[in-house]
């Protein structure tokens, strides 16, 4: 388990260890597969390890957190089954929690919690771990992982130590894909640009061509409803919406899509070098496309997406909201010899 751009965090904690300064609640956070799950194991690692100088990787301890199995390290998140569709993590969670915090370790040295997706407690879970983050227990580590602390109560925030991870330039990843020759060039420079600096994602669609191609299909329905007249951009709508209520997150995705293709467009037509757009694999459409729209009617319809994504998450109506922002595309002008 690699640590990839966040060499800084992990000799902090390496540094604190030594130090007899590691605190009982560590925050992380960043956007999604930055890598906060891969440190959160790391510190789970560094205060197990069995290692003169840890974490040494190789010790049953050190395989069985990178493994998932270690009776120590828990990682407590949304449970879902059949029956329910949890949106929160629930006061039932953290309750077991601070039960198996009173107990010593059962195996390791320490015992870590690592709580994914903390935004996502309850106000009753979130103030039943409070009492347990102000009276610790000896020889308990939390390490709450989040994408916003704003969503967290100031409380909890209070208690913990804040480590933020953010997203990494494409040239870092880009340099992982291509280590010992794993990945061509053109194909690794693209996924980094794609990541958005998450290693995590990049590592992810180089193992699992499918995403890539699932990309591939979004985009051409993007360019289709883009090039098309308002009755294909009302059915694309009417498609988008349609897949919400089951498939909330990969909506956001292709709306991601969307500001990624603009600000493509955005950038050629401010002239931009090309090394700083997303859809490298594009470039020649965009370059095309770009002269045909204005400044202000890009910017606007940056502006309209955006907008978008805030009011689905805020639980507007799909169709209502994805019309909308079919009807803002600015206009297509046919244009002779002129770039502005």
């Amino acid at each position: 388990m690699k640590i990839i751009g966040h060499e800084k965090a992990a000799s902090f904690f390496q540094g604190a260890l030594k130090k007899g300064s590691l605190t009982h609640a560590y925050l992380m956070t960043g956007p999604p597969h930055v890598g906060k799950m891969t440190l959160a194991r790391f510190l789970a690692r560094l205060l197990n390890c069995e290692a003169a100088e840890p974490p040494c990787g190789e010790c049953p301890q050190c395989r069985k957190i990178d493994t998932g199995s270690h009776p120590d390290v828990q990682v407590i998140g949304l449970v879902q089954n059949e029956n329910t569709e949890a949106k929160l993590i629930s006061i039932e969670q953290v309750k077991e929690i601070q039960h198996s915090a009173s107990l010593p370790p059962f195996e390791g040295k320490c015992k870590v919690f690592v709580i994914d997706g903390a935004e996502l407690l309850s106000v009753e879970a979130a103030n039943r771990l409070l009492k347990t983050l102000e009276e610790p227990e000896d020889k308990v580590v939390f390490v709450l992982l989040t994408m916003n602390q704003n969503l967290l109560p100031e409380t909890v925030i209070s208690r913990c130590q804040h480590i933020e991870l953010r997203p990494l330039p494409p040239v870092v990843i880009e340099t992982v894909l291509t280590a010992e020759g794993v990945m061509e060039k053109p194909r690794a420079g693209l996924l980094a640009r794609l990541s958005h600096g998450c290693p995590g994602w990049a590592l992810q669609a180089a193992g699992d061509g499918s995403l890539l191609r699932q990309r591939e299909e979004e985009m051409d329905r993007l360019a289709a409803a883009v090039e098309g007249g308002r009755e294909e951009r009302f059915e694309y709508a009417v498609r988008l919406a349609a897949r919400y209520p089951q498939h909330r997150a990969d909506v956001h995705n292709v709306l991601d899509l969307w500001l990624d293709y603009w600000r493509d467009l955005l950038l050629v037509k401010a002239g931009c070098p090309a090394d700083l757009l997303t859809n490298i694999d594009r470039i020649d459409k965009i370059r095309e496309t770009a002269p045909h729209y204005s400044l202000a009617g890009i910017k606007g319809f940056i502006g309209t997406t955006r907008e978008a994504g805030e009011q689905l998450s805020q639980n507007a109506n799909p169709r209502l909201v994805l019309e909308v922002m079919m009807l803002d595309i600015p206009e297509r002008r046919e244009i002779a010899g002129t770039t502005r």
